[in-house]
């Protein structure tokens, strides 16, 4: 086995052109305009959360994605929790929401005084899945007047969350037609997503308000970034306007209508994202030619390497490989870290943590095996 953990090693620096010194798993990659429109932004001194850039990285957003409007926001937390209140969660509401996933996804939920309900990941989306959702609501749920309820507890479920793991989309049609059957509002995490499709179509556009993120680690950055996205115009211009302090406009009075939040992204920040979006498609380009090589190297080793999903077209911002138990996977991160190659498990099952282990949970046994035998790989764009 430790032959084939140097093939591995050997294959990641040679990809990279390092044979030596630390790889890290995700890092970001300025090759473009970056520098030419932060000093733009500079200059024009607009460098808080007003300023062209902002208006021209929404716009590109909404092209690129096709979805009818784009808010950016300052980290993909902040634009999942306004997600969430444009979404109509409640406190003491319940929210259906993979085990599987980065904690924010789980703490935006509480940010609005409701809790995470976990249902089951897909073997193959590594996302929520939809054959568990159904059973779970059809086994634990019922519909009263117009709205979803957790028979035992009594408590209403106001909205499902998937998360795109690792940038693969979900089973969208299929979780989309099950919520609405409950009349349970669908909103994406697409953090991880950006550039990925469901059957031609980009995440972030089904439910009926996302978000992104564009974290320093993410496919693309702007240092601190998220944006919402929604095809609802009356969302979408809530949206800016809960994230700009629910300021009314207005030459130099100050009043506000709603509780705002401080969560608009800062013009400096759009410059970098502006960039980034310029390249995004090249940099997806790299990212898949690195996930077939990936592919072909463990298909040769008799390992399971993660996929994209059937109909789906995915960014794979993270190259993920199953292995055999978690002994072997173990003994891998030990190894590979002492030859200072990033390599991590998933994220620990969000109901194993302290402040949701009291939780409802379905059957989590897809979850529970993809934790024990998952690992993460160097997976940064290659300098084109």
């Amino acid at each position: 086995m430790s032959e084939q953990f140097n093939d591995v090693i050997r294959f990641i620096r040679e990809y990279y052109h390092q044979p030596e010194g630390p790889i890290a798993l995700h890092e970001p990659l300025f090759i473009g305009n970056e520098r030419k429109y932060v000093m733009d932004a500079i200059d024009s001194t607009f460098v808080s959360s007003i300023g062209k850039y902002v208006d021209r990285f929404e716009s590109m957003v909404k092209e690129y994605t096709g979805a009818g409007h784009a808010v950016a926001t300052a980290n993909g937390s902040a634009a999942l929790h306004v997600a969430l209140i444009l979404a109509g969660v409640k406190r003491d509401d319940l929210v259906i929401t993979q085990p599987m996933t980065f904690v924010a996804t789980c703490n935006v939920i509480n940010y609005v005084g409701a809790d995470p309900l976990f249902i089951d990941i897909d073997k193959k989306t590594l996302g929520l899945s939809a054959a568990k959702l159904k059973e779970f609501l059809n086994q634990n749920c019922l519909v009263s007047k117009g709205e979803a309820f957790h028979k035992s507890s009594n408590r209403r479920i106001s909205a499902c969350v998937p998360m795109h793991t690792f940038g693969h989309p979900v089973e969208l049609d299929e979780i989309m037609d099950v919520c609405k059957s409950y009349n349970i509002v669908v909103v994406e995490d697409a953090a991880e997503s950006i550039g990925s499709k469901y059957k031609g179509k980009h995440t972030g556009t089904f439910g009926l308000v996302s978000a992104f993120s564009l974290n320093g680690n993410k496919t693309i950055t702007s240092g601190g970034g998220g944006v919402i996205t929604t095809n609802n115009a009356t969302l979408g211009k809530l949206a800016k306007h809960l994230t700009t302090q629910a300021k009314v406009p207005h030459p130099w009075e100050f009043n506000h209508d709603h509780v705002g939040y401080n969560y608009r992204m800062p013009n400096l920040n759009a410059a970098l994202a502006c960039a980034q979006m310029e390249m995004l498609d090249r940099f997806i380009d790299k990212k898949r030619e690195l996930a077939n090589q990936y592919k072909t190297l463990f298909g040769m080793m008799g390992l399971e390497f993660a996929v994209e999903p059937k109909d789906t077209y995915s960014n794979y911002w993270l190259n993920n490989v199953f292995f055999r138990d978690r002994d072997e996977r173990d003994a891998f991160l030990a190894y590979s870290n002492a030859q200072k190659i990033s390599a991590r498990p998933v994220w620990t099952l969000m109901n194993k943590l302290p402040m949701f282990n009291n939780c409802i949970c379905g059957d989590l046994s897809n979850a529970q095996d993809a934790e024990n035998r998952v690992i993460s790989l160097p997976s940064s764009v290659k300098e084109l």
